[in-house]
């Protein structure tokens, strides 16, 4: 699979969707897209969604996205590295923002492998909208103050877009097995550091159901079984951090839940067929 990595920390731009012909690419930076004209199918990590005009969409990194076209599309595309985020004035809104960051990948973590990401509310599509605009026309004019106006501009998008993400989260009490598998999947990616809130006898208590069912359960709703999606879960974040942060991989190991740094190179080789600092040095090597 090919991969795409951001050479500086924010891009935007606006284009025809022509340009997607080489996708699905694995791009290596978080990613806002919002169709302005034009349907077709969204494609991310081998899951399809339609889109329209308004449609938006966050990836985060290391998702695998592509496009197909049914009507001619025209998008816009705001990429962003956390290290857009890195100007902090103090200790306190580094690990705020770091905080923030984690919490929007759990959310679309999960939207973009099971559910389609909407914005119900009317006037916050307006917003959005608007924000992005503004956000386009600051991009391109690029007067004094600009790159702190653009990350301003980025986090008022993004908490509207994971507001619509909570309240629809909150107005799902239908209680079927579609929304339980639903509440199950999100609850491992809020917890994926905790391996005790991911054994079977507390997701059994937590979910209602008996411990002996939940394999079951979970494989038939998803297709895959609880451990190996807990495992590549928590590997797919460990490949985050080595691309989108300078941790080390031990802070990494601690951060996620493995038991040292040993153990977490012996899960990751064995996804990735390399380690982790190899990976790492890949990355690097690509960029250049």
């Amino acid at each position: 699979m090919k991969q795409k990595t951001l050479h500086q920390p924010f891009e935007v731009y606006v284009a025809d969707m022509d340009c997607w012909n080489e996708r699905p690419l694995i791009y290596h930076f978080f990613e806002i897209v919002r169709i302005i004209d034009g349907t077709g199918t969204r494609e991310t990590n081998r899951n399809r969604f339609a889109y329209r005009p308004g449609s938006i969409f966050l990836f985060t990194p290391l998702d695998c996205r592509g496009f197909d076209v049914e009507t001619p599309t025209r998008f816009c595309s705001i990429r962003f590295s956390e290290a857009f985020f890195s100007e902090y004035k103090t200790e306190q809104d580094k690990e705020r923002v770091t905080e923030w960051l984690r919490q929007l990948e759990t959310i679309f973590a999960h939207h973009n492998r099971f559910e389609e990401l909407l914005i119900r509310n009317e006037g916050d599509c307006r917003m959005i909208a608007s924000l992005i605009s503004h956000l386009v026309t600051e991009y391109e004019q690029r007067q004094a103050g600009h790159e702190e106006n653009l990350r301003h501009l980025v986090t008022l998008i993004l908490n509207v877009i994971t507001r619509n993400v909570h309240d629809g989260r909150a107005a799902d009490t239908s209680g079927t097995r579609q929304a339980l598998i639903n509440r199950v999947l999100l609850h491992i990616q809020r917890h994926i550091a905790d391996p005790e809130r991911l054994r079977v006898e507390y997701l059994a208590g937590q979910f209602n159901l008996s411990p002996n069912y939940v394999g079951e359960y979970f494989r038939k709703y998803t297709g895959e079984s609880l451990q190996n999606y807990v495992a590549s879960s928590r590997i797919k974040l460990v490949a985050q951090r080595l691309t989108q942060s300078n941790l080390t991989i031990s802070e990494i190991a601690n951060e996620l839940g493995y038991t040292d740094e040993s153990h977490l190179s012996r899960q990751f080789r064995k996804h990735h067929g390399t380690s982790p600092t190899a990976f790492r040095k890949g990355l690097v090597t690509a960029a250049v």
